[in-house]
């Protein structure tokens, strides 16, 4: 997500009968929001508890403060769009408040006028947290005006990260003299790879606790029991596995043609970035290949091949001839010993045998087959890559044995082939909601606030990394009588250690918030913080280079100069420092970081520096923008001048900054530039 402003879009407006949320909500949602007016509060619930509603019951309870003409307002964060568009409507749907949302990303920011008009007129604010970080850093809006400040999947705030809910309590909450009341949910304050243990549990709940000045509520399970349906885990074993001769000539023969491509990429292309960039897109490709191979079987590879192959696909990732070579060659070995034909897409029962189906691949048809007749079916199928999630459904689509099941593949906005768009995710969802589509194949973008009340089955295709995943991707599962389903490889006992960990690791974590047994936190990553006094405006290293690389972009340029810095690193006694150069038209052209533990945190270092730097000399306004000094030329090219007719340059007009503060050497560099452009 960018710090640039997003788009809006009004999610509903206040009606004219009063709405009352206390009158639907369970005894549990009331004592929790009694006591979230009181303090600052996390609730953790899993998935379907209602932790949404009690959100709106708080609001309803503190509406005096952000009713209108009330300058407070509400503002309820969440982390992904869709997230956004669900909480947003829940909102405007369950009470009377005016809401709008916010979310995505735009080259040009509001202004501080937009926003207090927007603050003016709206009373719950639900967007991003990129973007309330955004106007909190640029005094678009102020920390004073916001009288309750909700996070949802507030897990997503840990004391050694620097995601954007963090960096709000640090950044602002903690600095500012006004505090808002704070309201976090989470089905799980856990969030890290693998199981865990009780001390790790103990300090992920300590460290939330003091990063969002709050503490973990949750309720007895007997109480949510009689309420909310918990599905039945089921494991089903498959394996194990052991690759067919056939399976080991395919990775052999695709590694020879993996190297023929790197030789003929290596001699055709000089410059070494370029290089190196085609060079990792071969490799991601190969990696993809055998990875389909060997998890989904030879029909899942050669669909992830014809995948590479369509012409979008080649175009978003840059891929050369040299890769495309390596992609033909691929398809033309995996296509070998599939027969060809108007039916070679659609198969029998009969032939998911390995190698043209991996026996974890067959188990997964097996359990969809299972299912398949019972009434109202829905089913999630989680899997970690993108590239599985989208063969898996172009074979599904084709198995005629399956034909009972309408699959979708849902993946992130950003997730490189064929990007899925917002709408397109918003419409896929709203189609598994209606019945239209009722077998979804996702990535872990669908595991948080995908709130489909229907779904009755989610089959983990690939185990979950983390504890948070595993808990949310059961949360999935709604309906009474649901299903969690695990594959696991026969006689793999780290994979057994895994799902036990997570179950036991649940059982432990809901002891911990009940009674601690430590102490003890993790260390919060700290952040260097400039503001100007003046107007509240603040800079940390945290987004010191997306500032810096923000006032280059504003940097007069033309078709032979694109300004940007550069970074140079030397390894210091004390550390590693960074030497950064700026463009030959900037403010001033180097600056040194101070001797830090790594790379990335010497580039921020030294970013930092050059920001206040640049601030000082007015290149960047007291609200931390590129101002007078930063801003883009304007060129003119009217053929009437005189200069024009005689030698096409181009008239270049700076700004006042510009021409008064630009040594002689800086200016002459420009006008170089500048004036070697065609008229």
């Amino acid at each position: 997500m960018s710090e640039d402003e997003a788009e809006s879009s009004s999610s509903g407006a206040a009606a004219s009968e009063p709405k009352d949320p206390r009158t639907i909500a369970r005894k549990y949602q009331l004592d929790l929001c009694k006591r979230a007016v009181d303090e600052n509060i996390i609730v953790y619930l899993g998935t379907g508890c209602g932790k949404t509603h009690i959100a709106v019951l708080l609001m309803y309870e503190l509406g005096h403060l952000i009713r209108k003409p009330s300058r407070e307002v509400c503002v309820f964060l969440a982390p992904t769009i869709p997230l956004v568009r669900q909480q947003a409507m829940v909102i405007a749907d369950s009470t009377n408040f005016k809401v709008q949302r916010y979310y995505g990303s735009g080259k040009h920011s509001r202004d501080h006028q937009a926003w207090e008009k927007e603050m003016g007129e709206y009373e719950v604010l639900v967007m991003t947290p990129q973007i309330l970080l955004h106007n909190l850093r640029h005094c678009f809006i102020r920390m004073d005006l916001i009288a309750l400040l909700i996070f949802d999947e507030c897990h997503h705030a840990q004391a050694q990260k620097r995601h954007p809910y963090a960096q709000i309590m640090k950044e602002f909450y903690n600095n500012a003299d006004k505090h808002p009341r704070v309201f976090g949910m989470t089905a799980s304050p856990i969030i890290g790879k693998g199981g865990s243990n009780k001390l790790t549990y103990t300090k992920c709940i300590n460290s939330l606790e003091e990063l969002l000045n709050a503490k973990v509520c949750s309720v007895d399970n007997v109480e949510l029991e009689s309420v909310i349906a918990s599905p039945k885990v089921e494991v089903y074993f498959y394996g194990p596995v052991g690759h067919s001769n056939l399976t080991t000539a395919y990775i052999k023969e695709l590694g020879g043609y993996k190297f023929q491509s790197e030789c003929m990429l290596r001699e055709s292309v000089c410059n070494f970035n370029e290089s190196l960039k085609k060079l990792k897109s071969l490799w991601r490709l190969h990696e993809n290949l055998i990875f389909c191979l060997q998890e989904v079987g030879l029909f899942g590879a050669l669909q992830a091949a014809r995948t590479f192959l369509s012409s979008s696909s080649v175009s978003l990732d840059g891929k050369g001839a040299d890769i495309n070579d390596y992609a033909n060659k691929a398809m033309s070995l995996l296509s070998r010993d599939i027969l060809e034909g108007p039916d070679a897409d659609s198969f029998d029962l009969e032939t998911i045998e390995e190698p043209f189906f991996s026996k974890k691949f067959a188990v997964l048809i097996n359990v969809l087959s299972r299912y398949r007749l019972e009434e109202n079916m829905k089913c999630i199928v989680f899997v970690k890559r993108i590239i599985v999630a989208r063969v898996v459904v172009q074979i599904l689509q084709n198995l005629k044995c399956l034909d009972f099941w309408r699959c979708e593949f849902l993946v992130g906005c950003h997730s490189g082939l064929r990007n899925m768009s917002r709408d397109k995710m918003s419409s896929i969802i709203e189609k598994f909601s209606s019945g239209e589509v009722n077998l979804l194949v996702a990535t872990s973008v669908g595991e948080e606030g995908l709130d489909i009340q229907t779904c009755c089955l989610v089959v983990r295709f690939d185990l979950p990394e983390t504890v948070n995943s595993f808990i949310q991707s059961r949360g999935r599962a709604r309906m009474s009588k649901s299903k969690y389903v695990f594959l696991l490889e026969r006689g793999n006992h780290s994979q057994e250690k895994l799902l036990d960990d997570y179950i036991t690791g649940e059982i432990i974590m809901d002891k911990e918030i009940n009674l601690r047994t430590s102490n003890d936190m993790f260390n919060c990553l700290e952040e260097n913080i400039y503001r100007v006094n003046d107007t509240g405006a603040s800079i940390s290293t945290a987004c010191s280079v997306s500032l810096l690389h923000r006032y280059c972009d504003n940097l007069p340029r033309d078709i032979f100069f694109v300004p940007s810095p550069s970074f140079f690193f030397v390894d210091d006694v004390d550390g590693i420092v960074c030497k950064l150069i700026l463009p030959p038209n900037a403010a001033f052209r180097q600056v040194n970081g101070q001797p830090c533990p790594s790379k990335d945190e010497a580039k921020r270092d030294a970013c930092l520096k050059a920001c206040i730097k640049l601030h000082e000399l007015g290149a960047l306004t007291d609200f931390l923008l590129p101002g007078q000094g930063s801003r883009k030329i304007k060129v003119s090219t009217t053929n009437n001048s005189e200069s024009n007719k005689d030698d096409g340059m181009v008239i270049v007009h700076y700004s006042e900054y510009n021409a008064e503060n630009i040594d002689d050497t800086r200016t002459q560099f420009s006008r170089n530039v500048f004036e070697s452009s065609p008229g």
